[in-house]
């Protein structure tokens, strides 16, 4: 069997052994990667590597949705809408609102609900790591607490017992 003459032996042998170790140096990125950032989901996988490319965006009608549940009180069809919005859970605007939804539904004027305060300030606290900067302030005239700080500082406060939880003038504050 003759070798047709524009054929060389050399040179697709070292283009195969060049694209394999390609593949392996981008396989061996990825499972780094995942180690690093552990992702939960594969909604978390595909979201981490959109955004570490720059191509992860928020599905701006599942926010809205969220938002108008938000406005409405219904927290929980909120956050529903909230992750269908941001399933990767990149989107520092979105888990700002999720955390103050956990604050507006664990509210009260006796007690805080501290399971929700405790979810709401884990969101909040990945917000802010999201955030430029570590800063987010959101611009929503409804909110009376529009950064994250805010947000974070009064969660926080919810979590802690001491004396002045049992002043009688608690029973006339108002929810932010």
């Amino acid at each position: 069997m003759a070798v047709p003459p524009h054929y060389n032996r050399g040179v697709r042998e070292d283009v195969v052994r060049g694209g394999g170790l390609l593949l392996s140096l981008l396989y061996a990125a990825f499972i780094g990667w995942t180690y690093v950032q552990q992702p939960q989901t594969v909604a978390h996988v595909t979201g981490g590597l959109s955004a570490s490319v720059g191509a992860y965006r928020v599905d701006e009608q599942a926010f809205a949705d969220g938002l108008a549940f938000f406005k409405k009180d219904q927290f929980v069809e909120a956050r529903a809408a909230f992750e269908r919005a941001d399933p990767a859970e990149r989107d520092a605007r979105t888990q700002f609102y999720i955390a103050y939804s956990y604050y507006r539904q664990g509210w009260g004027r006796v007690y805080s609900d501290d399971a929700l305060f405790a979810q709401g300030l884990k969101r909040v606290d990945q917000a802010i790591a999201l955030a430029p900067n570590g800063r987010l302030v959101v611009s929503d005239p409804d909110l009376k607490m529009p950064s994250a700080d805010e947000l974070r500082a009064e969660l926080q406060a919810g979590l802690e017992r001491d004396a002045s939880d049992l002043n009688p003038l608690r029973l006339l504050r108002e929810r932010k």
